[in-house]
């Protein structure tokens, strides 16, 4: 694997550029022995008590015209502390199990946070007719950039984005490149469907169709509803009640985005042609255990410039990576990115 380390803290250094080492020294994923297989160690996260956050909503304004739902935690100040972002997933959002137990970590660091939510998915119906996708690095790079001016210029910006949001974080990073560095300062994803093409076929086959019909659940009624509010945005004879993610994305996702289809949306919004251009310092974690994502799939160090870690742990499920006795815990997640955030290992 290639790796990266810092050599002091974050609000020691200011989060400078990391030199190379081994990547071992990374603390592991273990899953308990009583949550064994891929679907328990992806359902089971969900079921597990959260903890609670106290948001701040934010409604902002979108570069077109649209809105954007931000969910802020806010911390006392401490000098030169970071501002975490989180990408959530495909229908997440800041009530997400990682979510929160992600920003109930950073609370407790005295750091700030922030939940930016795709569009559709703040509770709030969109102004125009879109919706999001895995390759959205334009949204990316603009919410970035507005976190960045709220934040203010003394505090370093760390971004994660899970599944979906990881997906579209790391097309962002790759395009920016260098240019990445003057807004975050280090970056994670976490299973992150690198292969959009591999994934998706997954999902659409087996037992893991389970996990399709938990999002067409909700993204079957807001495609009608997009369809009924923006008359010629999609075609009302395709929209109907879809049972595979291939058949949405190629009469929803890719018209709206401006894809030929489903198969040309995950050719082009794939990340994993992007990562040998990251420069930001990156974490790219996944469980090669993920029931929808192949292990053949993911990054090998061939693939990913010298500022990409690669960590890929026997077990963890998708965005799962519970920990502990039963009923098990849910913030080995968070520490581990806190603790790249912090010092870069």
């Amino acid at each position: 694997m290639v790796g990266v380390r810092a050599h002091r803290s974050v609000l020691e250094a200011g989060l400078k550029a990391p030199a190379m080492r081994d990547g071992g020294e990374s603390g592991p994923h273990r899953a308990p022995a009583w949550l064994r297989g891929a679907h328990a160690q992806t359902i089971w996260p969900a079921l597990v008590g959260r903890p609670r956050v106290r948001w701040r909503r934010e409604a902002l304004d979108a570069p077109d015209g649209d809105v954007w739902q931000f969910d802020w935690v806010d911390a006392p100040a401490q000098p030169g502390a970071p501002v975490v972002v989180l990408f959530h997933g495909l229908e997440g959002g800041s009530g997400s199990h990682y979510a929160r137990a992600l920003m109930a970590e950073v609370a407790k660091r005295g750091w700030r946070g922030v939940v930016p939510h795709f569009r559709g998915c703040g509770g709030v119906p969109n102004r125009r007719p879109r919706a999001y996708h895995s390759g959205d690095h334009a949204e990316v790079g603009a919410m970035l950039a507005t976190v960045r001016r709220r934040a203010g210029d003394g505090a370093p910006l760390c971004v994660a984005g899970v599944s979906l949001g990881g997906s579209a974080l790391l097309n962002w990073l790759g395009r920016a490149g260098s240019g990445a560095a003057s807004i975050v300062a280090r970056a994670a994803a976490i299973s992150a469907p690198l292969d959009l093409t591999a994934a998706g076929r997954s999902i659409d086959h087996g037992a893991n169709r389970v996990y399709a019909y938990t999002f067409l659940r909700t993204l079957n009624p807001k495609a009608r509803t997009i369809a009924s509010r923006f008359p010629g945005s999609l075609d009302p004879a395709r929209l109907g009640r879809f049972t595979t993610l291939w058949a949405f994305d190629d009469a929803v996702t890719a018209p709206l985005h401006g894809f030929d289809g489903a198969d040309d949306y995950w050719r082009r919004a794939s990340s994993k042609p992007w990562l040998a251009t990251i420069a930001v310092p990156t974490l790219v974690l996944n469980a090669r255990n993920d029931p929808f994502i192949p292990a053949s799939s993911l990054a090998t160090a061939a693939d990913v410039s010298p500022a990409v870690v690669l960590e890929q742990p026997e077990h963890g499920g998708h965005a799962g990576f519970v920990t502990g006795r039963f009923p098990g815990r849910l913030d080995w997640l968070p520490r581990r990115l806190l603790r790249w955030f912090e010092t870069g290992a």
